[in-house]
């Protein structure tokens, strides 16, 4: 009896072909500003990564992204849809390979994502739009006296070219990532302007507490020089998205009093969730070579995006990685809860206790980041990044991030990339007599770093 042959899927195919040509209907009933996705179908069985980029966006459901329109003056985004072994177990290198994920990180990465979105309504969740900006003239910064230059940013290694300036290209946008007054995520980006368009690898930067994106152009106009695309955000509640000095402080109290928002770190994951939407669309970058760092509080954002989001391929936070049980636990939470001192102040003073302890301490945060101090803790999304490369810089003698704290965070990582055969891809540095501060040498091991995985 001759073998039946396989029929092809050309329902699914038609299906999503008319969800499209319905979508472009609607495009075209819109104003101009609504960009008209485009379809293209591929029947290549490793090309799993564009599907991943849009149609498994941690952030979206399937129904959102059948109706999401994504709306610009300035930028044409393409849709690719590639048909293929769809598991979220899978994940890509920068070198375009599949790797595993382990079961643990998916169950992990759901949670998470499910505690971003319990404290957003099915109405906040919006379509992603782009916004025109400008330059920020005179950024705030939530700190006297107002910072003016660093050191560690300025020693980035640079590439000589003659007229630089001239050849920059600066972006100024916002994303709007939810409803509401902070889902306008402001984005700058630098770029070597380029005769012929080509895809290039992006990295992300993120700032420390009380400071902003402009902060960072050193970082950005270093990487820029070297053929990166450099893209920079402000945190929730800090930059353009702050009012005053104190936006931040008050935001975090508010969480701690009303338990509607997490400022604390996760509301800017959601963010840079988006943020990875947005960029895997641009034609000028290759997205599979998507990166992101962060100091200190930025640190903080880099870890957990990386964790959240495997489309951040290359993973490097500076002083921000610590045990935030740990510290609970063996009495060193003092000088992280010092950064942040007045939401402790107002939980202390609610609990009724005279002094904060470490029982005000693990309240607030399963206030305003919930899960922060457990299942969301570094022993388990530092693994999670797992088989990514991952780079953790921190200093030696960091009393927010004490170095016996990574201990179980660093073994276990360990033994995930082990079993995952990337051994390589795995590395902690904490430089010797160094405490919160990032230093010229943490610059330059992150710029090796993205420069070794990128192939630059």
């Amino acid at each position: 009896m001759p073998t039946a042959q396989k029929t092809p899927r050309i329902p699914t195919l038609i299906k999503l072909l008319l969800i499209f040509t319905s979508i472009a209907a609607m495009n075209r009933a819109t104003p101009a500003r609504i960009l008209r996705p485009h379809l293209q179908l591929h029947a290549d069985a490793h090309m799993l990564p564009p599907l991943r980029h849009f149609i498994n966006s941690p952030t979206l459901s399937p129904s959102l992204v059948s109706s999401s329109s994504y709306k610009t003056k300035n930028t044409s985004f393409k849709l690719q849809l590639h048909f293929t072994n769809f598991s979220p177990a899978i994940s890509s290198s920068p070198h375009h390979l599949n790797m595993a994920e382990s079961i643990d990180s998916q169950k992990l990465r759901h949670e998470f994502l499910e505690v971003l979105r319990s404290r957003r309504t099915p109405d906040g969740i919006v379509p992603l739009t782009v916004e025109p900006g400008k330059p920020v003239k005179d950024p705030l910064y939530q700190e006297t006296p107002k910072p003016t230059f660093s050191p560690a940013m300025q020693s980035c290694p640079i590439k000589d070219i003659p007229n630089f300036k001239e050849l920059l290209k600066e972006e100024n946008f916002y994303l709007t990532t939810e409803e509401g007054e902070q889902g306008r995520l402001p984005v700058l980006i630098l770029s070597l302007k380029e005769s012929c368009q080509k895809k290039r690898p992006a990295v992300v930067f993120l700032h420390s507490t009380n400071k902003c994106k402009e902060w960072l152009r050193p970082l950005l106009e270093a990487y820029a020089s070297r053929g990166y695309v450099a893209v920079a955000i402000d945190s929730r509640y800090h930059g353009e998205r702050a009012s005053n000095m104190t936006t931040y402080r008050d935001a975090l109290i508010s969480s701690w009093e009303k338990g509607d928002t997490m400022p604390f770190v996760f509301d800017t994951v959601w963010d840079l969730i988006k943020l990875a939407d947005y960029l895997g669309q641009r034609e000028d970058i290759d997205t599979f070579r998507i990166g992101i760092t962060g100091e200190s509080l930025g640190g903080m954002h880099a870890w957990f995006a990386g964790a959240a989001d495997s489309r951040y391929a290359v993973v490097v936070p500076i002083i921000g990685v610590q045990g935030f049980r740990w510290a609970i636990e063996h009495d060193r939470w003092q000088a992280r809860v010092d950064s942040i001192k007045a939401v402790f102040e107002k939980a202390r003073i609610d609990l009724g206790k005279s002094v904060i302890d470490k029982e005000v301490v693990e309240k607030v945060w399963d206030r305003i980041a919930p899960g922060l101090g457990s299942k969301f803790d570094s022993p388990y999304t530092v693994p999670a990044i797992a088989p990514r490369p991952l780079l953790i810089l921190n200093g030696a003698e960091d009393p927010r991030c004490p170095l016996p704290g990574l201990e179980v965070p660093k073994s276990r990582a360990h033994e995930a990339y082990e079993k995952a055969n990337t051994l390589d891809s795995f590395k902690l540095i904490a430089e010797p007599g160094i405490a919160h501060q990032m230093t010229p040498l943490m610059v330059k091991e992150a710029s090796d770093w993205f420069d070794r995985f990128f192939s630059m």
